[in-house]
Parts: structure tokens; C-alpha cells; sequence
């Protein structure tokens, strides 16, 4: 079997247990916009969330791809998992002392004084993700995505289905704040699942540390934690900044700067269909990419990986864009749908997004991972000057302009920076003719736009199929070859 097609079959794996995953969560979102009248009340749970995102990466410290990468040394697998997981369970055993000690004042300072016990819920929650991580990553260095993805979906599988039984049998629309303690109650029971699915790894841990190697591994992993936590300041900042630039001290404020993430984060959800393509895509490109570091044609690999990749999140980008008509269905009342237009531009961001995880490998194959904490700083910093310039005067629209504009520039500077310290000769041409003409289709659509829902479907739908055609007469001769 060929390389990409040995990495389409893996991501295809993967997929189902990202991509069917994340599309089961997605009927949360109809359930939760059902239940959840007011947008404030789905605003909390979307925020809180976003706290769990900087969480995670701080408590996993880098060690997936710290993991995969010591591998390649011809090190002890068993070694070199061990001294991973050690530093993932002193990171979470020392966070978990620190929420018990302080979490009155932590409460207070998040605007959660009346429900401390959201914070508990949450930190439990990160703790069983971030101990499950790398466990979950040695499946994948082992090539066995089968017992990856039935893992994946039966933790999902019971969050969706307990999700159903609460709320259907149990909600109480006057104490709206039963169904948050519900979705974490939840999602802490399908969190605890999977480290009991993966108990003969946790068995087979020595707590024998290996200094000289975990100082290696430190050194490596430092500046991807600090790529991963700027990279999710980019991500998820901006619902944080929504309710901290919005509230101005009244309840009434609060109110409106919970609905404002709620309605955001929404239709956020909408813009994640490329997010979800990606997150199948990195499971089985990161260690398919480092296989492949020491072959003499690695480069021109890694540049056709990336004509496929750039032509399938322009298709994603243009299926949802154009067709938001039928997507905004997800989202059941019509008091989210205020945020529809920022759609098309959280799409754009993440297909920026998706090229940068791609360029990101010279840096992770060159060990000058440094580059990859500079690039994700700047995006950082620039989505917080942007955010807190512009959301109290444009609200969430600010947040959606910010997630286009630095995933942009940090595709360019990536590019830029991979070209000087570990060239890799990618096919601007064809990234320039999918991306262009992507972009114009979406444009000639939107002029297109009548009054006819079934005319808009149609044509959209023929535009789409149009490039999807473009795609494969240019592709079809290189999936033809021996190599392909």
C-alpha cells in the first residue's frame, strides 16, 4: 500500500471516531439550543469550556508528540511512555491540590462565586482526559486505530446517550442551571470510561524516573506547550474575553455577555466541520509524518500530503458556507441565529488553520520546536490586541474577524520561517488555484443569492460539484502513480 493512501485509510479510522464523535456531539447542539431558551445559559457552559481547552494542554504538556518523537530514537517504548505519563501525573496531581485549596477565590475571579462546583466538576473532567491522552497516543504509535476509535466512541456514545436521558426525563426548564450540572456530570462519567477501557496500561506503569531523559524531554516538549497554550488563546480566548469585555458589573450585563458567547459559540459550532476533519487528519498524520522523516523523498511527500489537504478543507469550506441555509438547522431557535454571517469567516480561519498544522512539521522534525512557541506567541498576542480593541464595540463579529486574521498570519509566517530552516518545496500554483478558486466560487454564490431557497440549493450544490471536478482532473494523474 502507498504512503498516502496507507494515510487516508488511517485518517479514515481515525475519522470514525472524530468525525462520527464530533457529529454526535453536534446533536447536542440542537439539544442544548432546545433546552437552553436563553442563549446566556448555553453561554456558560460554552465558556467554562474554554477554560478546559488551556487546561488540557498545559496538564498533557506536550507529551504526545514528545512521545512519538523519542520513539524515533530507538529508545524503550516502555521507557519512554513511562517517563511521558509520570510527567502528565504530577502535572494533574498538583493542578487538582491547587483547584481544592483555592477554589473560593478561583470561583470569585470567573464570576462562578454562586456555583463552585462547576469548577470541581471541570477540573475532574480535564484530569481524566489529560491521564487518558497518552495512553490513547501509544495506540496510535502502535498503529492500532481500531481499539483507538472503539474506545473514542464508546465514551462518546455514553455522553450522548446520558445526555438524552437527563435531559429529556429530568430537565427542568425553571433551573436552567440543572442542565449545566448535567453536561458535566456527563461528561466527567464518559471522561472516567476511557482510562478504565485502557486500565492494563496504567497497570504496567513503573514510577522509575529517568532524569537525564526526562530533561530531554522537558527541553522538547516546553516550547510545544507554549505553541499548544498560545495556539488556544487563538482558539478559545475570545469566548472568555466576550463575557470579561461585555460584563460591566450589573446582572443584566452578565446576562448579555452570556448570550453573546452562547450565540458565538453556536454557531462556532457550524465553522467546526474543518476543525473536525483536522482532528481525524492530525491523529494519523503526526506519526505518519515522522515515519517518514528519515526517507530521501520525504519532502516531496509531504508537499503532495498537502495538495490533497488544501483541496479537501476548500471543499469542506464551501459544502457548509453555501449550504448554511440547511446547517443553521442544527441550531434549533432562532435567537442563535443572530451570528450566521460570522460562519464563512470562522470556515476561512480554520482552513488557514489546517495548512499552518501542516507546515508545522519542519519544525517538529528539525527539533527547533522554539519557532512553533514564537509563531503561536504572536498569533497570541495579536488575538488578545484585537479582541480587546474591537469586541466592546463589534461584540463576537471582532472574535470571528481575529480567528481569520491570525490564523492567516501564522500560516504565512510558518511558511516563511520552513522555507529558511527546513525547506520543504510545496506547490504554491496548485495551493493558489484551489485557495483562489474557492474563494471566487463562494463569491460568485453569494451574488447568485435569490429569494428561491430550491434555486440557492441547486446552484450552490452544482458550483461545489464544479470544484470538486476542477480537484480531481488536476489530482487524478498523481493518484494514478505507483506512489500515490
Amino acid at each position: 500500500m502507498s504512503s498516502i493512501r496507507k494515510l487516508a485509510g488511517q485518517t479514515a479510522i481515525y475519522g470514525l471516531s472524530s468525525i462520527l464523535g464530533r457529529m454526535l456531539n453536534y446533536l447536542l447542539v440542537p439539544l442544548y439550543t432546545h433546552f437552553f431558551s436563553n442563549p446566556s445559559d448555553y453561554g456558560v457552559v460554552s465558556e467554562l469550556y474554554a477554560y478546559v481547552a488551556f487546561l488540557i494542554v498545559f496538564l498533557t504538556f506536550g507529551m504526545e508528540t514528545t512521545f512519538f518523537r523519542f520513539l524515533q530514537d530507538k529508545l524503550s517504548p516502555k521507557l519512554v511512555f513511562n517517563q511521558s505519563f509520570l510527567t502528565i501525573l504530577g502535572l494533574n496531581v498538583v493542578f487538582l491540590l491547587v483547584i481544592l485549596f483555592f477554589l473560593s477565590p478561583i470561583a470569585d475571579a470567573m464570576l462562578y462565586a454562586d456555583h463552585p462546583e462547576y469548577i470541581v466538576l471541570l477540573s475532574l473532567i480535564v484530569v481524566a482526559d489529560a491521564c487518558s491522552a497518552l495512553p490513547l497516543a501509544k495506540l496510535r504509535a502502535e498503529q492500532r486505530p481500531r481499539k483507538f476509535a472503539m474506545i473514542q466512541l464508546s465514551s462518546i456514545g455514553t455522553n450522548i446517550l446520558l445526555n438524552l436521558v437527563l435531559f429529556y426525563a429530568f430537565f427542568d426548564p425553571e433551573h436552567p442551571e440543572q442542565g449545566v450540572l448535567f453536561i458535566f456530570v456527563v461528561n466527567l462519567v464518559s471522561s472516567l470510561l476511557k482510562p478504565a477501557l485502557l486500565y492494563k496500561d496504567f497497570l504496567g506503569i513503573r514510577l522509575r524516573l529517568d532524569p537525564a531523559l526526562l530533561k530531554r524531554m522537558w527541553r522538547y516538549a516546553l516550547p510545544l506547550v507554549i505553541a499548544g497554550f498560545a495556539g488556544i488563546v487563538n482558539e478559545t480566548l475570545d469566548r472568555i474575553l466576550l463575557k470579561q469585555l461585555l460584563y460591566k458589573g450589573t446582572e443584566a450585563s452578565l446576562n448579555y455577555a452570556e448570550a453573546q458567547v452562547g450565540i458565538y459559540s453556536a454557531c462556532y459550532k457550524l465553522a467546526m466541520l474543518v476543525t473536525i476533519f483536522l482532528q481525524a487528519y492530525r491523529y494519523a498524520a503526526e506519526p505518519f509524518f515522522f515515519s517518514q522523516m528519515n526517507l530521501p523523498d520525504k519532502n516531496k511527500m509531504y508537499s503532495r500530503v498537502m495538495n490533497f489537504f488544501v483541496a479537501a478543507v476548500c471543499v469542506i469550506f464551501l459544502l457548509v458556507s453555501l449550504n448554511i441555509d440547511i446547517f443553521k438547522y442544527f441550531i434549533t431557535r432562532d435567537e442563535y441565529w443572530a451570528g450566521l454571517d460570522v460562519v464563512p469567516i470562522l470556515l476561512l480561519g480554520n482552513v488557514f488553520l489546517g495548512i499552518y498544522f501542516n507546515q508545522s512539521i519542519w519544525y517538529k522534525l528539525s527539533g527547533q520546536t522554539r519557532f512553533g512557541a514564537y509563531i503561536a506567541i504572536g498569533g497570541a498576542v495579536l488575538t488578545i490586541l484585537i479582541n480587546v480593541l474591537f469586541i466592546p464595540v463589534y461584540g463576537f463579529r471582532a472574535s470571528a474577524w481575529a480567528t481569520l486574521i491570525v490564523y492567516g498570519a501564522q500560516m504565512v509566517a510558518s511558511y516563511f520561517l520552513g522555507q529558511k530552516y527546513y525547506p520543504i518545496k510545496y506547490n504554491l500554483r496548485k495551493f493558489w488555484l484551489y485557495f483562489g478558486a474557492a474563494l471566487l466560487i463562494f463569491f460568485i454564490a453569494s451574488g447568485l443569492d435569490g429569494d428561491s431557497f430550491t434555486f440557492n440549493l441547486i446552484i450552490n450544490n452544482l458550483l461545489i460539484l464544479l470544484f470538486i471536478g476542477l480537484v480531481w482532473y488536476i489530482e487524478k494523474p498523481s493518484l494514478r502513480s505507483p506512489n500515490g
